[in-house]
């Protein structure tokens, strides 16, 4: 900051000097634990009692919001570092020695489990998914292809037979007696199996959430005693890596459309329509955060990331160059020199 012709030189040495000593003032505030301390507590304070006057839809409009939720949810790219920074966790999650260290039952225990699964065994949907899945006609053409199946290769299985023996014999006969038959069979075993099916999925179909529910804990129970990465045996790495690559695909092309827009600025509006007259601070209150939290968080990354900065020479340039047009500036004369 130099002396300028408008600025005579008992004033520019003025405003060197008070620059110098508010720069130093500011970083000692910054960089001593009981300045910075102090430093927090006062504009956190401050910052709630403002927030405790202005409302939310008094901060910002849902316009606003919206626009900066369409830009992060729909406009910017997933394309490049992102996909790959979340295959490259994924896999190193997957590899974790913790998989390979850490029970299944140490991380969710039985009774927990017993009151997770049987809370989803109560859920309406699940009665209603439940009985739509075996009243399904699909369900039914899915027992009769199973059932036709398996005659057409125990016909295809005893045809080939090596036939040792009499009944070997007999069954390789039987099976290519069968052979030109086969069509009519398979017709007459999917009508039987067909009225089967609806006869014993029907039947079954109060006590079908039960028999899930005992299979679910039996399973769970078999396995209590694994290590969680016992699941690898199911799921490779490779699928992993696939599914990462599905997700992204999927949410590629669902975030454009007019679906995902919709339900997004409906979501803007139900928070506006809730909390658009709430206090800032009340809000922070309802979301659970506190005024300790604001200040422990400040306490958690201020005094190191300042630290840095100072270390580096970063921290006077910073401050110097925000305080440094003021006292250069034609306020500051005139402040200093009453005009």
């Amino acid at each position: 900051m130099g002396a300028t012709n408008d600025q005579p030189a008992g004033h520019h040495d003025l405003a060197l000097r008070v620059l110098d000593a508010h720069v130093a003032f500011t970083k000692d505030q910054l960089l001593q634990p009981v300045g910075f301390l102090e430093l927090a507590t006062e504009e956190v304070d401050g910052l709630l009692a403002e927030a405790q006057e202005l409302t939310l839809a008094e901060a910002v409009t849902r316009e606003q919001i919206k626009g900066v939720a369409h830009k992060y949810a729909v406009q910017i790219p997933v394309e490049g570092a992102i996909p790959e920074l979340v295959g490259e966790i994924a896999a190193r999650l997957y590899h974790h020695q913790a998989q390979d260290e850490i029970p299944v039952g140490e991380v969710v225990d039985n009774r927990r489990f017993d009151e997770l699964v049987s809370a989803v065994a109560d859920m309406e949907v699940t009665h209603r998914l439940v009985r739509l899945v075996l009243s399904s006609p699909v369900t039914v053409d899915a027992c009769v292809e199973a059932v036709q199946r398996a005659v057409v290769a125990a016909v295809d299985e005893n045809r080939n037979t090596d036939g040792h023996g009499l009944a070997g014999s007999l069954r390789g006969a039987l099976a290519r007696l069968a052979e030109p038959a086969l069509p009519v069979i398979e017709n007459g075993v999917g009508r039987i199996t067909r009225t089967g099916a609806r006869f014993v999925l029907r039947g079954n179909r109060d006590d079908a959430d039960e028999v899930l529910l005992d299979t679910a804990r039996e399973t769970w129970r078999k396995h209590t005693g694994h290590a969680i990465g016992s699941f690898r045996d199911l799921v490779s790495a490779n699928d992993v890596e696939d599914a990462v690559v599905l997700t992204f695909e999927f949410w590629r092309t669902f975030r454009d459309t007019d679906y995902f827009h919709a339900l997004l600025d409906e979501g803007i509006d139900h928070v506006f329509d809730k909390y658009g007259d709430t206090p800032l601070a009340e809000l922070l209150t309802e979301l659970g955060i506190s005024r300790a939290d604001l200040i422990e968080e400040a306490l958690r990354f201020g005094p190191s990331v300042l630290g840095k900065l100072d270390e580096r020479g970063y921290l006077d340039t910073v401050i110097r160059r925000r305080l440094a047009p003021f006292y250069a500036s034609d306020a500051f004369r005139a402040a200093v020199t009453g005009q």
